[in-house]
């Protein structure tokens, strides 16, 4: 694996995908640990009210009295916020089904959807030192993702290798395009990751087929397969990598870790 990132402040990554069921989660807690394991600091927050990041790294519900929504508004203050998990380098900032409110109850704040990107750039946070902070977001298109985008340098966008798999990308892009425009016009689509994809089925050669068409360079090289040892991992509150560290699905998050950390040194390069 490439050596750790030198000399810069966290790279903020938000995971998204307004559709269900694409790996997302699992995408960003076994990127967060695969990058982890590479050397790098990385703190995952979870921004989506069913809290299955959360879980999916071993935080209780009774471990859960400081949570993301906490955190952006405000009331809780970064070393009372984040937690370590059982994997080195790897923190989080847990969540709750308190976050499901947070359209109603955030609607009235003026500063809805810059709550995140306060409170990641707060000054204890640069003391913390992390290279990666990777947000899980929500499946759905609502306050908590726009958050996300507005406080992220990069989205990551998980690409089930289903039939429809390409439809709904539309509308995601336009969120993108729409927070490009009016809160953070240096956000960028770090890349899209075809999830559950299995080499064997004809269906998932001919989703890649028409993503890699219709989307270029920002289709990552690195495919997810379809492996039971991700699906399984969850359960025993651990990231793949951990559960079985030889799996087909713990390589190819390591390979895809191997290419987030390329792009982000040759961000580096072209800024100095």
């Amino acid at each position: 694996m490439p050596d750790a990132i030198p000399g810069k402040s966290a790279k903020i990554i938000a995971v998204a995908n307004q559709k269900g069921g694409v790996g997302k989660t699992t995408t960003t807690i076994n990127l967060g640990a695969a990058l982890a394991e590479a050397g790098q600091k990385v703190l995952l927050i979870d921004l989506d009210p069913q809290g299955n990041a959360s879980t999916g790294l071993g935080v209780s519900p009774y471990a859960r009295q400081v949570t993301t929504y906490d955190f952006i508004l405000g009331d809780a203050l970064p070393d009372q916020a984040i937690q370590a998990t059982t994997v080195k380098n790897l923190s989080i900032i847990p969540a709750t089904t308190d976050l499901s409110s947070a359209d109603i109850e955030l609607i009235s704040n003026e500063k809805r959807s810059f709550l995140l990107f306060d409170a990641l750039r707060q000054l204890p946070m640069d003391a913390m030192g992390f290279d990666f902070v990777l947000i899980d977001c929500p499946p759905s298109l609502n306050i908590l993702t726009v958050n996300a985008m507005v406080a992220a340098h990069s989205v990551i966008v998980p690409l089930q290798s289903e039939f429809f798999a390409l439809e709904g990308l539309s509308q995601l892009m336009l969120t993108i395009r729409d927070v490009r425009q009016s809160a953070n016009k240096a956000l960028r689509i770090e890349g899209v990751v075809l999830t559950m994809y299995d080499r064997r089925n004809n269906l998932s050669q001919q989703v890649e087929a028409d993503a890699r068409e219709n989307l270029g360079g920002l289709v990552f090289e690195t495919v997810i397969p379809r492996n039971v040892r991700l699906s399984e991992a969850p359960s025993f509150a651990m990231p793949a990598l951990s559960y079985d560290s030889q799996s087909a699905g713990s390589q190819a998050y390591r390979e895809l870790a191997a290419e987030v950390l390329s792009q982000a040194k040759s961000q580096l390069r072209k800024v100095s």
